[in-house]
């Protein structure tokens, strides 16, 4: 369950985990949990990450793959559904791209 999507944008998502090698069953809702949780951390964090990884990606999740895969995904959906993905994923990427306070 995505929160923001149409049942038509939803039922799309999953069509497309269940047609295409490179998802399965709820990945995109999982990649845009992920990248949500991911842009909230203190900079702190997220600098950390950026100089040496992210060492918690092979068990938890990359959530810089996950950014990618969500852009990947809305390329597959119709422009509709995509519309809506992408609303919902760029409230996360406003917070990515917020200044930090020095």
């Amino acid at each position: 369950m995505i929160d923001g999507l149409s049942s038509r944008a939803l039922s799309e998502i999953i069509r497309l985990e269940h047609t295409h090698n490179y998802l399965w069953p709820g990945d995109v809702s999982a990649a845009v949990g992920l990248w949500k949780d991911y842009v909230h951390q203190p900079a702190r964090t997220l600098w950390h990450d950026y100089e040496w990884g992210n060492p918690h990606g092979y068990c938890c999740g990359d959530p810089l793959e996950a950014r990618a895969l969500l852009d990947t995904v809305m390329r597959a959906l119709s422009p509709r559904s995509a519309r809506e993905l992408r609303t919902v994923v760029k409230r996360s990427d406003a917070f990515w791209n917020l200044p930090t306070p020095l």
